[in-house]
């Protein structure tokens, strides 16, 4: 796939789908209305949205540039996509998702949104369990199975990982 391709459906699929779980569904549970809340918990809160939002946008990045395809199923990888942040952990994506939401619950003071985030982070475990796993078995084989077995999938490891 093109390199100008590959941004452009990455783009369009970033929008649609993390734009759906971290920004139109939090936004329909709270109207992104803020209760008075601890100062710190606030800040917090916005710290660990940027840091979901800046780990969200790299992994695009890297499917993009290393990949050459995008994150959506439409438009898998040429390449498997082990660098950046993916030294680290297999599903960066779905962590800051996860974290952005919790940065959301904690800079709104919305408990509402914790619970969300726990029902994404099931959700996204489900999926990447089930389906994405299978799937990249199918499509990349043995590369995919050395990764898998060193770079754990939710608790990112601390040295990068050279495969």
């Amino acid at each position: 796939m093109r390199t100008s391709t590959a941004a452009m459906g990455s783009s369009v699929f970033l929008a649609l789908a993390p734009g759906t779980v971290a920004g139109l569904v939090p936004w329909l549970l709270t109207k992104w209305d803020t209760n008075s809340w601890w100062l710190p918990a606030r800040a917090l809160g916005a710290v660990l949205v940027v840091a979901g939002g800046a780990v969200l946008l790299h992994s695009f990045a890297r499917f993009v540039v290393e990949g050459r395809g995008t994150p959506a199923p439409v438009g898998m990888p040429e390449r498997l996509v082990v660098g950046g942040m993916y030294r680290h952990v297999r599903n960066p994506m779905y962590i800051a998702l996860v974290v952005a939401v919790v940065g959301q619950a904690l800079l709104l003071g919305r408990p509402v949104l914790f619970g969300y985030s726990v029902v994404v982070a099931v959700m996204m475990w489900v999926f990447a369990t089930f389906h994405e796993a299978p799937l990249l078995i199918e499509q990349y084989g043995e590369e995919y199975e050395r990764y898998r077995a060193a770079v754990p999938g939710w608790v990112p490891r601390l040295r990068p990982w050279h495969g």
